[in-house]
């Protein structure tokens, strides 16, 4: 392993991912990058989520500005290596053929070559590491295999956030479900001791209510535990 790999490793491994808002993480990340990377003069993340590019963290104006030419044409390297997978090394942008139209004007933002790498992430989001460079054959081999590194650090960043969403997102629905089924049985236990009935019973009586009145059961349970007032009876 290469002295400056090795040394990559040491600062991704002190990035601290978890409890921490994914912005935050992918800052320190691409400041990392930035450092590791001789080369690149500014770095960026994009991320995509339902076809559109935005920018989750950079460092250097320069690829904000470079990023943002992209996301307005809807194409670019960064955006390209985000949705095929491939990584794109733009050699000398005065000469880029490929996309021409963000090339002449990369230029004149003062890029004038580029490396994106994209996320080895296949799950909801995907997205690339982008490094720019002010001078043209900026990056070598060294610096493809360091921000291929650096790109798969972002990957696990990401999965991570993704997982913690979720998670996030089924305790909120069980907390929601918990508070649904206290208002519930709260209703249910007026309408037993109004009607000296049993609790399938109740429960029927709130069932046929929500349907008749088109109303949620919740609503209609915490309806009538605020107001004493069954709808529709």
């Amino acid at each position: 392993m290469s002295e400056s790999l090795s040394v990559l490793h040491q600062q991704l491994a002190r990035v601290v991912l978890v409890d921490r808002p994914l912005d935050e993480v992918l800052t320190e990340i691409v400041e990392v990058s930035g450092r590791a990377i001789s080369g690149a003069e500014a770095t960026s993340i994009t991320l995509i989520r339902d076809e559109r590019g935005y920018t989750a963290a950079y460092h250097g104006q320069l690829a904000m500005d470079a990023d943002e030419l992209q996301y307005e044409r809807g194409y670019g390297p960064c955006l390209d290596a985000g949705r095929s997978g491939e990584l794109f090394l733009v050699t000398d942008m005065g000469a880029e053929e490929r996309w021409p139209d963000y090339a002449a004007h990369a230029t004149e933002l003062g890029v004038r070559s580029s490396l994106s790498i994209p996320l080895p992430f296949q799950g909801a989001t995907i997205g690339a590491l982008n490094n720019y460079a002010r001078r043209p054959g900026a990056f070598g081999d060294p610096d493809v295999l360091l921000a291929e590194e650096v790109a798969a650090f972002v990957a696990i960043a990401v999965a991570n956030a993704e997982a913690s969403a979720r998670a996030t997102d089924d305790v909120a629905n069980m907390r929601r479900a918990m508070a649904s089924r206290a208002v519930i049985e709260q209703a249910k236990g007026i309408l037993m001791e109004r009607y000296k009935i049993t609790s399938e019973q109740a429960f029927t009586l709130l069932t046929h209510a929500s349907q008749r009145s088109n109303v949620k059961l919740r609503d209609i349970a915490e309806e009538l535990a605020t107001t004493g007032v069954l709808r529709g009876s």
